[in-house]
């Protein structure tokens, strides 16, 4: 056999194993296997997603938080109706997302509009623990078909968020965005942590948070409502109200706020707000007299709770400027503002614009 030959031979035999390898690597079921993979949900099941999911959505404000801070391209739509005063704060590309409604409190979720955003996954909030939330999982994706819904833990308490935002980021590819979140969340808890520690009960500052145009709703202690009082050591002064429920809230005279005499009030209603400082009812408390009510800033999320979630982790550092500001001169909040704003609201805030929006909440300007 001559060289020209044996050459011939050679590049056959080479061309036949390249296409062997290449039926291989693209035969239908491995392609398929290479464009997904199997997860283990946080309700323990195995669900198999896309390797990467570019179309998400949630079914409740909560976990549509998280989605919109570290990954706002990926979600296709929202639980809620942008109002205009949040819109000011919503860049233009992020102003229409389709609103579905969802399964939380208004239960208002529609199957067919869901399906028609064309979702990779759908999100899922479960509580931890709770019952039946399996049935429920089950439920929706029996109702959703061949669209994979993956179960994650409930975002309620900013203290056990961070392993829900991990997670989320894993399965949706956001991992970095997700983590720069934690670590913000976990600055702030480590501080808070820490000097709430070191306060005596006779350090502590009795707080009443105040709902409705009237003021006259409340939540007590370990309500997921109020839990950032709780969080950095404030007293809450509806605590002797506590009726077992960490949910709803609770409905209270005047009478009964004048006699609690709270040094702080905090609000998330701005009619309230508006109308605290000069109605005479309220005139005699000490949080009135001394002006110490304060308005949970509103856009594009409410800091405060409404939705419990991410998005009170901003909150942290400002209830806690709020409550004890000679304890935390330290914390700039100027500039934690423009930090989360940009990092998880994805709209820059001019300094001036972040002041004015502390100071509108009732922080001191010599407190910011």
């Amino acid at each position: 056999m001559n060289k020209k030959s044996k050459v011939i031979i050679l590049m056959l035999v080479i061309l036949v194993v390249a296409g062997i390898a290449t039926h291989l690597f693209l035969s239908p079921s491995s392609v398929e296997t290479q464009g997904s993979k199997n997860i283990t949900d946080m309700v323990g099941r195995s669900v198999t997603i896309p390797a990467s999911v570019n179309n998400v959505v949630a079914t409740s404000p909560p976990m549509t938080t998280v989605l919109y801070m570290i990954a706002p391209d990926k979600l296709k739509a929202v639980n809620f109706q942008w109002t205009e005063d949040e819109l000011k704060y919503v860049p233009s590309q992020y102003a229409n997302y389709p609103v579905v409604g969802g399964w939380y409190g208004s239960q208002d979720g529609s199957y067919e509009e869901f399906i028609a955003t064309e979702p990779n996954i759908i999100i899922e909030s479960i509580d931890e623990g709770g019952d039946g939330d399996l049935a429920t999982v089950n439920e929706r994706q029996q109702k959703f078909g061949t669209i994979p819904v993956v179960a994650v833990n409930d975002t309620t308490n900013v203290e056990k968020v961070d392993s829900s935002i991990t997670f989320m980021g894993e399965i949706i590819g956001a991992q970095d965005k997700a983590k720069q979140l934690t670590d913000f969340n976990d600055k702030y808890l480590d501080i808070v942590h820490d000097r709430a520690s070191k306060l005596s009960d006779g350090d502590k500052k009795t707080v009443y948070y105040a709902q409705g145009d009237d003021g006259l709703q409340t939540n007590p202690s370990h309500s997921t409502h109020g839990q950032l009082i709780d969080l950095v050591g404030g007293k809450n002064v509806a605590d002797a109200a506590n009726q077992g429920n960490t949910t709803s809230g609770i409905q209270v005279s005047i009478e009964q706020v004048i006699s609690w005499n709270p040094d702080v009030i905090i609000t998330g209603d701005p009619e309230f707000y508006a109308k605290v400082y000069s109605d005479s009812n309220w005139a005699s408390i000490n949080a009135v007299k001394n002006k110490e009510v304060y308005l949970s800033p509103q856009s594009p999320f409410k800091w405060f709770d409404r939705p419990v979630g991410a998005n009170m982790i901003i909150g942290v550092p400002w209830t806690a400027k709020v409550i004890y500001p000679d304890d935390y001169k330290d914390i700039d909040m100027v500039s934690a503002t423009k930090e989360f704003y940009s990092n998880f609201y994805h709209f820059d805030l001019s300094d001036d614009e972040a002041k004015q929006l502390l100071i509108d909440s009732g922080l001191k300007e010599s407190n910011l």
